[in-house]
């Protein structure tokens, strides 16, 4: 069941999302050749809880261990952070990061690269991120969910990459997963209509190569199938009179 939020409690969820955003930013500046995604996850854990009321979103959820999830250049999406897991000159590290605070949540998520990456990645995570630009752009009253897929799998079709189609982006709000489902690909005018006060999970999770992925044996990491490198890059954002507006992102 899909649930509008009042402004109030979009505002409230534009608090989580600050500290979402600042997280993240903390995250950004840490990544580098050597660091553990384990590392990160304590430092963000660390600054999150600095915050009063603020607790990780992530931690616990669905039996989650840690507080972010990072995935690492195959890997799309719910990578557990490990003191293993190191990265390297020429990896991309996503780094997905939620925040509840005062009962309601905020998500976003970022992928950046760990020192020098070739040309062509760069490339494949700046039109990602366009993507992601271009799904908000149709996140306005009286839209659909198909208008944000078909915008975001546009972008990144154009660009030569897969579409994953087994992961969408969501609601969001007193839960971090809610009604609707958000795909990344599709038919503009289908799916849920976007009502003011509604409030979601917009996140393109894009490959260099075939969309198809796979679970890992730890029951949480998705990879694609045939190895090759994932970008994943999302925003929370409400849907209001004047716009979207996007909760984890400094206005």
């Amino acid at each position: 069941m899909v649930t509008l939020k009042s402004p109030r409690e979009i505002d409230t969820m534009a608090r989580a999302g600050a500290i979402v955003e600042a997280t993240l930013k903390l995250c950004r500046r840490l990544v580098k050749p050597g660091i553990s995604t384990e590392d990160l996850d304590r430092e963000a854990e660390a600054f999150i809880r600095s915050h009063r009321g603020a607790k990780p979103s992530f931690k616990g959820l669905y039996g989650f261990p840690k507080s972010l999830c990072i995935s690492v250049n195959e890997e799309v999406v719910h990578g557990i952070p490990s003191h293993r897991r190191i990265l390297k000159e020429g990896n991309i590290v996503s780094i997905d990061c939620g925040v509840c605070i005062d009962g309601f949540h905020a998500d976003s998520a970022i992928t950046v690269p760990v020192g020098e990456v070739a040309p062509a990645v760069t490339r494949f995570l700046a039109t990602t991120e366009r993507a992601l630009a271009a799904g908000i752009e149709q996140a306005v009253l009286g839209n659909f969910t198909g208008d944000i897929g078909h915008a975001i799998q546009a972008v990144s079709e154009a660009g030569g990459y897969g579409v994953i189609r087994e992961l969408v982006g969501h609601g969001v709000g007193t839960r971090m997963h809610e009604d609707p489902q958000v795909p990344n690909h599709g038919k503009p005018k289908r799916g849920e209509r976007l009502l003011e006060g509604l409030t979601i999970a917009i996140e393109p999770m894009i490959t260099m190569g075939d969309y198809k992925t796979k679970l890992l044996p730890d029951k949480w990491t998705v990879v694609t199938a045939d190895g090759s490198m994932a970008a994943h890059f999302e925003h929370t954002v409400a849907i209001t009179k004047s716009g979207p507006r996007i909760l984890t992102k400094a206005a």
